[in-house]
């Protein structure tokens, strides 16, 4: 199968909010997908009931190749929300409960492999509650990879986490998928889910607002951002020899964007040719906040 998710017309009601509408997804096999959205878009309601966390009210799912509705815990790590550890029991400890529930058979060996993963091995036999908000996160992470399954599931991986944090979950996915694992990172960073996704959906109220190859939802003009002696002049030389498809104004800058076969260069000709003086001239391409903030208006 080339898809490894396919969602069809998927509904959660809670009470007299509706926080996923007749969701209609396909998640290609070996993506990274991003699951984007502002806090209460339905998001983590989505993962949970394609996971068998939450019963959705109506609509179908499929996990690879099985029935519609079956789950595939085997085939799956995830983490959604907080991750749920005993206190007392040391990282091991915790982890050999959940390659019990996976049915992971002789699982040291696998235990150890993860937590090296994670750089957690030295703080093994630490209890849960004596771990930094990131390390806890990291047992979580390592708990996501635990018998090497084909997808990973994360929901808000870097939530709360600092620079160093960040980087260390980016670079951990980006390993991942070059493993060829399906990846579905559910976030509102939405930077860090440009630098590391294929594919992506937006999600607002519980509606799907879009969905596609990344490069795809970015398609778009570019933004020339322009700073002169005098940008009122500027824009309405740019308007009145009919080479803008749109202008604003922003601070000290002059935003535009140029119709089809305009070139950049003919902005700097026209001001040189009426005594403007372009101070600084900057493109800039559109980016998956650009999009995002757009389509959730």
């Amino acid at each position: 199968m080339n898809n490894i998710l396919e969602i069809k017309g998927l509904t959660k009601h809670y009470g007299n909010i509706t926080a996923v509408n007749n969701l209609n997804v396909t998640i290609p096999r070996g993506s990274v997908f991003g699951v984007l959205g502002p806090n209460g878009s339905g998001k983590t309601t989505t993962l949970a009931c394609v996971l068998g966390i939450v019963l959705p009210d109506s609509g179908t799912f499929k996990w690879f190749d099985l029935p519609a509705g079956q789950l595939a815990n085997n085939k799956l790590g995830a983490i959604i929300e907080q991750p749920n550890f005993y206190p007392y029991l040391n990282a091991i400890q915790n982890l050999e409960l959940v390659a019990k529930i996976r049915n992971i058979k002789n699982p040291m060996p696998e235990i150890e492999r993860v937590l090296h993963k994670v750089h957690l091995f030295e703080r093994s036999t630490s209890s849960f509650s004596s771990y930094s908000y990131g390390m806890k996160r990291r047992l979580a992470l390592a708990a996501t990879l635990l018998g090497d399954p084909d997808l990973l599931i994360f929901d808000e991986p870097t939530n709360g986490l600092d620079p160093e944090g960040i980087s260390f979950v980016r670079n951990l996915i980006i390993d991942q998928a070059k493993l060829g694992k399906t990846i579905i990172i559910a976030s509102h960073i939405l930077d860090e889910v440009e630098k590391v996704c294929t594919d992506v959906m937006i999600l607002k109220n519980g509606n799907l607002i879009t969905s596609g190859k990344v490069v795809d939802v970015l398609q778009g003009d570019e933004k020339i951002h322009l700073i002169s002696d005098d940008n009122n002049a500027l824009h309405e030389l740019l308007v009145r020899n009919d080479i803008v498809q749109s202008a604003e104004f922003e601070n000290d800058k002059l935003i535009i964007v140029l119709k089809k076969g305009v070139k950049t260069r003919q902005i700097s000709e026209l001001a040189f040719e009426n005594k403007i003086i372009i101070t600084n001239i900057e493109t800039k391409k559109k980016t998956l906040e650009d999009e995002f903030l757009e389509l959730i208006k």
